[in-house]
């Protein structure tokens, strides 16, 4: 159990039993009878799990599996943005056969400078990219063939030069509306050295966005979404409910999209229901229902945010397990535990990032000093990045977006 949450709530109000098994979760969802529901990670929303509890007349502010494509199929969503015109794509190749030789001819086309996409959902881990997980086509070539194996393709895209951000939005299929622009820190150490992680941590400014973007940006990747929400719908004959997260860079060439998730991200989120201050359970009832439109807008504090991930030592590849660790015996506000257990009175590390820590402010440097604050109040083999939402690594953001854009 995670403390944070059973505390929270009490045991005797937490089921335990598989996400994946649609049989248990309908059983779950009929004894409990929830007004609607809310399927948070990737792996039940592509397995059906949206639609199965509709089955037994819950709803959910959740795709249904034909629009949580969009996640579960890179190939489905680069297929749309080009069947229905819609810009934003990098040059892409969806490949089905194991000798395919169209791979070797797109690989030599980018000079080796190409990213590669499973054929579906691998935990995180079913991209690659150039110079961060191969070195040459063979490697590429292993990665795509056994996606093939796996889940019938592969898709293979030019790699993008850019600065990352991510724009959630909650949609009901007509209406788009949007939550402050993020950027994760995916690099496990500071100077974004290390390898890639499942996020260790996420920052926005005080215009809820982030200094590298303007409104021109924020307008195209807001069009983007909207498009494409619309486009799933024409392909599916099914509208998009819940969240469409994203994930985007700003190019000497525009705004591309990276891909898109169904669902909020972590640490994404931690950055934005915090601060959210239209009433959640509200937008996603009216968002159910196909009336998003009613809300106007969300509104959110004006403050800046910098989330920052606790990680156990050693994370990701030797992750230390089973430690304990200090915290408050109740959680501090904005403070969240993750991958973490209690046994004997004690929370343990169970090997994945263990706390998110939100600090808010006036600016980023406040809000950056807010979490640094709360951090002192854990213990342990743990670790952190101290640069994210410091003025040194915004900066270099913001002069490698004017180095790009000089150069267009």
């Amino acid at each position: 159990l995670n403390p944070g949450i059973s505390h929270l709530i009490g045991k005797e109000n937490i089921i335990i039993g598989d996400y994946m098994d649609l049989e248990q979760t309908k059983e779950v969802a009929q004894k409990i009878q929830p007004t609607f529901a809310i399927v948070g990670p990737d792996d039940p929303i592509g397995n059906g799990s949206t639609d199965a509890l509709l089955e037994v007349g819950v709803k959910s502010f959740s795709p249904n599996k034909k629009c949580a494509q969009l996640e579960s199929s890179k190939a489905f969503t680069r297929n749309l943005l080009a069947k229905y015109h819609i810009d934003g794509s990098p040059d892409f190749l969806v490949s089905v056969a194991t000798d395919d030789p169209a791979r070797k001819a797109f690989f030599q086309k980018f000079d080796g400078q190409i990213v590669i996409k499973a054929g579906g959902l691998l935990g995180g881990k079913g991209v690659l990219v150039a110079d961060e997980h191969f070195e040459d086509f063979a490697e590429a070539e292993d990665f795509a063939i056994k996606s093939i194996e796996k889940f019938g393709r592969v898709v293979l895209e030019e790699k993008l030069v850019g600065e990352e951000f991510s724009l959630i939005s909650l949609v009901d299929g007509t209406t788009v509306l949007d939550t402050p622009a993020i950027q994760d820190h995916k690099r496990a150490f500071e100077k974004d050295e290390g390898p890639n992680t499942g996020g260790m941590g996420c920052v926005s400014d005080e215009n809820l966005s982030l200094p590298f973007l303007n409104d021109q940006d924020l307008a195209d990747a807001h069009l983007m979404t909207e498009s494409v929400m619309k486009a799933v719908e024409k392909e599916t004959g099914t509208r998009f409910v819940g969240v469409m997260y994203g994930g985007f860079m700003k190019t000497k060439t525009g705004i591309k999209l990276i891909e898109y998730n169904a669902r909020f991200g972590d640490p994404e989120a931690l950055n934005i229901l915090p601060i959210l201050k239209t009433d959640f359970v509200e937008v996603c009832e009216k968002a159910i229902d196909g009336n998003l439109s009613d809300m106007g807008k969300l509104e959110f504090e004006p403050v800046a945010t910098v989330v920052k991930y606790l990680c156990p030592n050693g994370y990701p590849e030797n992750p230390t397990k089973g430690e304990p660790i200090t915290a408050p015996e109740v959680l501090p506000e904005n403070c969240f535990f993750a991958s973490v257990g209690e046994e004997n009175n004690q929370f343990i590390l169970k090997g994945s990032r263990a706390i998110g820590v939100l600090g808010k402010g006036v600016n980023m440097a406040a809000a950056l000093q807010d979490c640094e604050t709360k951090i002192q109040l854990f213990d342990g083999p743990l670790f952190y990045r101290k640069d994210i939402g410091t003025a040194e690594l915004m900066q270099q953001r913001i002069d490698h977006i004017h180095k790009i854009t000089q150069e267009a």
